[in-house]
């Protein structure tokens, strides 16, 4: 949450000269509505099922620089999916997600002591994240311009 990854993603897209998407976009769209609403509505599961198959479609349909929300690793059918893959971890520490979104209400999972949520999720999701990339760039005191050019010459990609 708060990595940067729909900007640095569609950053990379434009350099790269292919589309971006972003799974859940894709699912806000579809669902008409919020992820906070679809989390408060119908819950974490409901949830969680539409992200696997929004991942699922984008995966199989989509040839550019996708962006997937910071649940998506949980499943491993996703994590499968993405084996293989030029996968990029967007890292920062709590402090850096704090000035960039503050990890504020619209975060359903952060509604309660928000940096201590955010600490537990990272602990829990850390090995899933670095389970599935094929390289790591940290995002701290960096704008999104230094992340993507991180990005791009950690996977060995050239820009159009």
């Amino acid at each position: 949450m708060g990595s940067g990854k729909s900007t640095v993603g569609a950053l990379l897209a434009e350099r790269l000269g292919v589309p971006y998407r972003d799974t859940d976009a894709d699912i806000v769209a579809a669902e008409g509505r919020p992820i906070s609403d679809i989390f408060v509505d119908e819950g974490e599961p409901y949830f969680r099922e539409l992200e696997r198959q929004a991942v699922a479609a984008a995966v199989a349909e989509h040839a550019g620089v996708l962006a997937l929300g910071g649940g998506a690793v949980l499943d491993a059918g996703t994590r499968a999916l993405l084996s293989g893959l030029p996968v990029a971890y967007l890292s920062m520490d709590v402090e850096e997600a704090v000035r960039r979104v503050g990890l504020g209400a619209a975060r359903p999972l952060l509604a309660v002591n928000p940096r201590r949520q955010w600490r537990e999720l990272m602990e829990a999701r850390r090995h899933l994240y670095t389970e599935v990339a094929r390289v790591v760039v940290a995002t701290d005191d960096r704008t999104p311009e230094e992340v993507a050019q991180a990005v791009l010459d950690a996977l060995e990609l050239k820009d159009v």
